[in-house]
């Protein structure tokens, strides 16, 4: 058997082809890519100005009505003036109240600390719906201005009760959990000033 040039060369490129590529192989080095996701959770100040450009957030209204009268005495009769006022009483907080660090955050945690629940709205009776019951005698503006008084203490009084306040942060601390959770945060504590 002779051997033919032709395929002596044929097998003497397939070597060199092989210890070429084993000789590639060897020496491309792997590239690894490591990719790190950040977990932390920033909240800008923009973020924290547009939440306390809200103002006045509301978690409970009550709305109420006041019977109520005042007695004059007289020679032969008594005067008598009997009105009854309507109003809705907002509770809630002012996010312009809100002190300088009021929210801090660690990963994916946050801290928040909200001003007490108070009234918004000094202004709650509603001077268009209050209705005279009963009147007999003449009856001057400050008589009407003291019954009026009388009538916003009584609401207040009925309206701004622990339980009410109680209600309203149970409401705002709901509503708030909802806006931190959106914005990515898992663990959320909220604390309110008293």
């Amino acid at each position: 058997m002779k051997w033919n040039i032709k395929y002596t060369a044929y097998i003497l490129i397939v070597i060199i082809g092989l210890c070429l590529s084993f000789w590639l192989l060897r020496s491309v080095q792997t590239t690894e890519v490591d990719v790190e996701i950040d977990q932390k959770i920033n909240v800008t100040p923009e973020q924290i100005e547009s939440i306390k450009a809200i103002g006045e957030w509301e978690f409970l209204s009550i709305a109420d009505e006041e019977l109520v009268d005042t007695i004059r005495k007289g020679i032969f009769s008594d005067d008598q003036l009997v009105r009854i006022y309507y109003g809705t009483v907002r509770l809630g907080i002012n996010m312009h109240q809100v002190e300088p660090g009021w929210i801090k955050t660690s990963g994916d945690s946050i801290e928040v600390t909200l001003p007490k629940i108070s009234l918004l709205d000094r202004d709650f009776i509603d001077e268009a719906r209050t209705k005279s019951f009963h009147e007999s005698g003449r009856w001057k503006a400050t008589d009407r201005e003291a019954l009026y008084r009388k009538a916003y203490r009584k609401m207040l009084k009925r309206c701004m009760t622990k339980q009410n306040i109680h209600s309203a942060k149970v409401n705002g601390e709901s509503q708030f959990r909802q806006l931190m959770k959106s914005m990515g945060y898992d663990h959320i504590t909220i604390r309110w000033k008293e």
